[in-house]
């Protein structure tokens, strides 16, 4: 969460995020091997704004949005068969990495809502990088915060 002083320095930070400045990156366990260890994910999705949940559908599928993002697999347990991920996302869709990946047989350990494995678990997704430009000064600010190594993270992120 990010809190800006002043509502100039509050509007900057918006523009930011509109214009896709603004980027935050995630660290996501993952069930199964990916098949490739870098790659990008575009679908369209649909919110069903009643059951709180989203689904791919196909292109042209009325009131779907586009979702994109890019993944890098950063470690694979065959022990477990989790995967640690690295997901940026180049849009922000709702739900939209755990729809992504649950919809590619892939969900994100602990999710009780698209998931398959660890329902009792912790969801296992973490924004740990943010990056902008500072309103006032144009510096760019890059703030990282890992998981702490419990559980699942301590297993995959050691």
């Amino acid at each position: 969460m990010v809190f800006a002083k002043t509502s100039k320095a509050a509007s900057r930070l918006s523009q930011q995020v509109r214009e896709k400045i603004f980027e935050k990156e995630y660290l996501v366990i993952i069930d199964g091997k990916m098949e490739k260890d870098t790659g990008t994910f575009e679908d369209y999705l649909l919110k069903n704004e009643k059951k709180n949940l989203s689904r791919v559908v196909e292109e042209g599928t009325k009131n779907s949005k586009k979702a994109i993002l890019d993944y890098t697999v950063e470690k694979y347990s065959e022990e477990i068969n989790l995967s640690v991920v690295k997901v940026k996302l180049h849009t922000g869709r709702h739900h939209q990495i755990r729809v992504q990946f649950a919809s590619r047989n892939h969900s994100v350990y602990g999710d009780q809502k698209y998931g398959t494995r660890g329902r009792s678990k912790q969801l296992c997704l973490w924004a740990y990088k943010l990056s902008f430009l500072h309103p006032i000064t144009k510096e760019k600010l890059e703030f990282e915060d890992f998981p702490e190594k419990t559980g699942s993270w301590k297993i995959l992120c050691d």
